[in-house]
C-alpha cells in the first residue's frame, strides 16, 4: 500500500510489471495540457508536453521551435503578423 499522500486522483495510476512477475501500481503526476497559441489557441508543434521538472532537464533547442515567437504563437499567426508588419511598413 502506498503512503496516503500518493493515493489521490490528482496522480495517475500506472501499472508496472516487476522483474519478479508481479504487477504493481505506481502513482505518477499527470501530464500537463498541450501548449497553445496565444492568438488563435491552436496546439503548438515542437513544444514537449512535460512537467516543469522534466522540461528543465531538456536543452534549450528541445523546449521550443527556433523561430521568432517560437513556443508562444503558431506558425500561421506568425506568418500573418509578418505580412501585416510588411504591409504597414510599405505604406509609410
Amino acid at each position: 500500500m502506498p503512503r496516503p499522500g500518493l493515493r489521490t486522483y490528482s496522480r495517475r495510476r500506472v501499472y508496472r510489471r516487476t522483474p519478479g512477475g508481479r504487477t504493481v501500481v505506481h502513482y505518477e503526476p499527470r501530464k500537463p495540457s498541450v501548449a497553445k497559441c496565444a492568438l488563435c489557441g491552436r496546439p503548438l508543434n515542437g513544444v514537449p508536453r512535460l512537467r516543469s521538472s522534466r522540461l528543465r532537464r531538456l536543452a534549450k533547442t528541445e523546449k521550443r521551435p527556433e523561430r521568432p515567437y517560437g513556443g508562444y504563437i503558431c506558425h500561421r499567426c506568425l506568418a500573418k503578423a509578418f505580412k501585416a508588419s510588411i504591409r504597414t511598413s510599405l505604406t509609410m
